[in-house]
């Protein structure tokens, strides 16, 4: 037999509006009383509160366009040294906005420039555009803008191999997959079925009710 269990009592202010598992079934989690669904007619803060709660949920169904930032190390194994051809290894990789570079090298030789164009490819460092160097030899940066990035390292080890360019692009979401098709008894808007919209806001108001 399943236990009674007490239910929370809903606060004067809110209307019942749908009876949920009548007659005391007890067909879910043991529960042998009504549960009773509400519709608040007033009291914003807790609107708000239901609001944010499904809002959260729809984020969750559709973070499949969501893209964590990436941290490139910079040579891959071999990272931040000379005679290495780094050309080749940004070939073989793909940045976006919201990445960041991450350069491992020998603090006590070497360091990282960011540069011009101009100065990359004669490997020149006066009037760098910014010091990337902070003394520990592992330093990164941030791609922030959809553009091409050049860096090197000064005292004539650029000569060496030891420059970089980078071409940063905007990160574009795939399509949005196809909505599949209705299953028997499953009636479906803009490809979500009404079974999920009811599982959404019935979990909802759960959750809801329990923090009243």
């Amino acid at each position: 037999m399943f236990p009674k269990l007490p239910l929370p009592r809903p606060p004067s202010h809110c209307l019942y509006f749908l009876s949920f598992f009548p007659n005391g079934s007890g067909a879910i989690y043991g529960l042998r009383h009504s549960y009773y669904l509400t519709l608040c007619v007033s009291g914003g803060v807790v609107w708000l509160k239901t609001v944010v709660l499904m809002v959260a949920a729809a984020a969750m169904l559709t973070c499949v366009m969501c893209r964590s930032p990436v941290r490139h190390l910079v040579g891959g194994k071999e990272m931040w040294k000379p005679n290495y051809n780094y050309t080749d290894w940004s070939r073989e990789e793909t940045f976006y906005v919201g990445d960041w570079l991450y350069f491992v090298y020998d603090k006590h030789m070497f360091n990282v420039l960011e540069v011009n164009e101009t100065s990359y490819k004669n490997c020149t460092d006066p009037g760098f555009i910014f010091n990337i160097t902070r003394g520990a030899g592992r330093d990164v940066f941030e791609l922030t803008q959809p553009k091409p990035y050049y860096f090197l390292a000064s005292g004539g080890y650029c000569y060496n191999g030891m420059k970089v360019a980078v071409n940063v692009v905007e990160f574009i979401p795939p399509p949005a997959p196809q909505p599949s098709p209705a299953k028997s008894g499953g009636t479906t808007i803009a490809g979500i079925s009404y079974p999920l919209i009811s599982s959404i806001v019935i979990a909802t108001w759960a959750v809801f009710i329990m923090n009243l």
